[in-house]
């Protein structure tokens, strides 16, 4: 199963990052309401933490170097501040007294301290232990605090996101790369998928997109109870498991698309790997087989018999000649002629042709078997030079077949090494225990590609630098498989030479695999893109529509003659003439319980410029908008109405003027900062007057319409408080600046 999901990382950390940039857009949507700072937070770290892994599936595609794992190390310890960050302004929500951000600078001085010690993979562990699983585990704790204040579904959904939570810090913040401490050094990404058979990245999303759906479901109960309607309710419900339904369907056939084109790649790789060993192979056999040829020419010239049965001084001469003629022919680097005891009778070097030299080499290792008239073809690695040669060995028989010497040809693979360099794909030439021999890989060569049985190691050729450092493989590689080499998932090729134990080992790395796998992971993201715009385009839909049948319903309730009677048509709040009975009622409570009261009034600064310039429709839409602004921002117990035209009236009991007057700012403040359909920007003066004994209902609403005069000559958009004056010196009140 582990070399299956190695095969699919790609498409996993597209699934992944997918996930955390679908929790990002929900939170996005969530802190469009109360609240708005730390779900934006939370926002943020779903969207970086989601493009953090979006270039780890860019790394995987193509390749990984040091500046971009350094921007995806740092870009990941972002998001998990940003995590930490969710969860402090969460705990301040709850009245706790968490520490304050000067600790983000002291993990993030212990991250790079992590890094400048032991590199960037200490670094993101660090930063993954310290940030990742604390940020993640304390955004677990605040949602089951949150889940105290929910009941039902929304309960229930807040514990799953707390839970999903919690399981991710473990999987992000403690399951780790490898590095040389604990307890990364055990519990790390190759432990887990030796312990389970799937990767840790395919856990991580399967908690990301519970976490998304977990949030996105408490957030659909929050709207089932604003808008109160059993059909949105009924919606809502099918919607997210549709939603839920089509994000898998797309996923399944995105995944059997991207392995079909993988597949078919798979398939042309397996093609080409097969052409380009054969290439190698006859590369090989085009240089050995030179050699072979001429040494067995050699071995049965007549000529070069004088040296092994003797003859005359010319005959010997002509012999030697023969010898360097195929020497020279062959391109070998040394030729010999050997008697039966293994001793040179001759030999050429052409590079120093001054006297005989033994073989100083493995060649005469072999020279014994040609004794019985057995041909013998061998590679070699010189112990000296650690260089591989070719030899040729073939019997030198009399005319009765007796045989009486051997031919030796040592040809050096340094030409061979040299043309294949440039080779387009990595390859190998290993001897039969896996030593790397030649390459066009220099970093690797006379290092174990394979581990050598324990018998050879202490071999003298085999004894280098490198002897102990790891093989790229852990096991002798078999032809026409995909492996894991050096940590990178390559296909490999293995033709062995010559019918030796030698042999020749191509690799192609996953990476081509990956890059041709892309169009599949696009096309699914496409997908998917555009089945949530539909899918929430279609919530909209719905959304309107139910708010627009609410506000058909009250229209048609006001057009009754008791519901006029107390409630304005356009914006549904109390009319005039219920505002004045609430009025006289709470002035006489005021007197009888001496208990404080307050009136704030306000309208709209240049209506009649939006009137004008957008039509009485659009005013119309900013009466409303702004009535339900105001009616969000006040008490219970405070009276909202409309006073007319574009007047609205709020009696605020059990308040004095200051109190009354921090209600106004914080009201003006919140109308300013919101945005009013094709209006755009949209401000109010307020006047604010405190009711004294002996006030007159008249009086009180003169001296806050007094006031609101005064706000708006100052110039507007502020809130004036009236001076507490007895009713005999009330305030003159003037008609207002519209």
């Amino acid at each position: 199963m582990a070399d299956f999901f190695s095969t699919q990382m790609d498409f996993i950390f597209f699934f992944y990052g997918l996930a955390f940039i679908l929790l990002g857009a929900t939170c996005f949507a969530i802190a469009k309401g109360d609240r708005k700072q730390p779900w934006t937070v939370l926002g943020l770290f779903g969207v970086v933490h989601g493009a953090s892994e979006w270039l780890d599936l860019t790394a995987l595609i193509v390749g990984d170097a040091f500046p971009f794992a350094l921007a995806r190390t740092v870009l990941m310890t972002v998001s998990f501040l940003l995590l930490m960050e969710f969860a402090r302004l969460e705990a301040i929500h709850f009245g706790l007294r968490p520490p304050g951000r000067w600790l983000y600078v002291v993990l993030v001085l212990l991250a790079a301290y992590g890094g400048f010690a032991g590199g960037l993979n200490v670094a993101g562990v660090t930063a993954r232990y310290a940030i990742g699983l604390v940020g993640s585990l304390a955004a677990s704790v605040l949602f089951a605090l949150h889940a105290r204040g929910f009941s039902g579904a929304a309960r229930r959904f807040s514990i799953l996101a707390a839970v999903g939570f919690a399981l991710y810090g473990v999987a992000a913040g403690a399951i780790v790369p490898a590095v040389p401490f604990w307890p990364a050094s055990v519990f790390n990404y190759e432990w887990f998928i030796h312990n389970t058979g799937v990767p840790i990245q395919l856990v991580r999303g399967v908690l990301a997109c519970w976490i998304a759906l977990s949030i996105w479901a408490i957030w659909g109960q929050k709207l089932i109870l604003k808008v109160s309607s059993e059909r949105f309710t009924r919606f809502l419900r099918k919607q997210f498991v549709l939603t839920a339904g089509a994000m898998a369907t797309i996923l399944v056939l995105g995944w059997l698309l991207t392995e079909f084109l993988g597949g078919i790649y798979q398939r042309n790789v397996q093609d080409e790997a097969r052409g380009d060993i054969n290439l190698l192979a006859s590369r090989f056999s085009g240089e050995t087989g030179v050699v072979e040829a001429v040494g067995r020419t050699l071995a049965g010239s007549p000529s070069v018999l004088p040296l092994l049965v003797g003859g005359s001084r010319h005959d010997r001469e002509v012999a030697q000649a023969v010898l360097e003629v195929g020497v020279k022919a062959s391109g070998a680097k040394l030729g010999y002629i050997l008697d039966l005891t293994g001793a040179i009778v001759a030999a050429f070097d052409p590079r120093d042709d001054s006297a005989l030299q033994a073989p100083g080499d493995a060649s005469t290792s072999h020279f014994s078997k040609a004794n019985a008239g057995e041909p013998i073809s061998h590679f070699a690695l010189d112990p000296v030079e650690r260089r591989p040669y070719f030899y040729a060995i073939y019997p030198i028989r009399l005319a009765n077949s007796e045989v009486v010497g051997h031919a030796v040809l040592k040809k050096s693979l340094n030409v061979l090494e040299a043309d294949l360099r440039a080779f387009d794909q990595p390859y190998f030439f290993v001897d039969p225990d896996g030593l790397i021999v030649l390459t066009n890989q220099p970093a690797l060569l006379l290092r174990q590609l394979w581990p050598p049985s324990s018998d050879r190691k202490s071999i003298p050729a085999r004894q280098s630098p490198t002897v102990n450092i790891a093989p790229p493989s852990k096991r002798e590689i078999v032809d026409a498989t995909w492996i894991n080499l050096g940590g990178e998932r390559v296909f490999v090729r293995r033709r062995f030479a010559n019918d030796s134990e030698w042999s020749l080992v191509l690799t192609i790395p996953m990476a081509e695999l990956f890059a041709n796998r892309v169009l599949g992971i696009v096309i699914t993201l496409l997908a998917t893109l555009m089945a949530l715009i539909y899918l929430f385009g279609k919530e909209r839909s719905v959304y309107d529509s139910v708010q627009m049948d609410k506000r058909l319903k009250l229209q048609e309730l006001a057009r009754s003659l008791e519901f006029q009677a107390s409630t304005d048509p356009l914006t549904g709040l109390f009319n005039r003439m219920k505002f004045d009975q609430a009025l006289a009622a709470e002035i006489l409570r005021a007197n009888r319980y001496n208990r404080p009261l307050s009136l704030v009034l306000f309208d709209i600064d240049h209506f009649k410029n939006i009137n004008d310039l957008h039509g009485h429709q659009v005013g119309d839409n900013v009466l409303v908008q702004l009535s339900r602004i105001a009616a969000a921002h006040i008490r219970g117990t405070d009276v909202l109405a409309r006073w007319g035209g574009e007047e609205f009236v709020i009696l605020v009991p059990e308040s004095n003027g200051q109190m009354a007057y921090q209600t106004a700012e914080n009201l003006r403040n919140a109308i300013g900062q919101a945005v009013f359909e094709k209006a755009g920007a949209v401000t109010c003066s307020f006047g604010v007057a405190e009711y004294v004994d002996g006030d007159a209902a008249e009086s009180l609403i003169s001296r806050a319409d007094a006031a609101m005069y005064r706000a708006k000559i100052k110039g507007r958009n502020q809130a004036e408080l009236s001076s507490v004056t007895a009713p005999s010196s009330v305030e003159t009140s003037f008609p207002s600046p519209a």
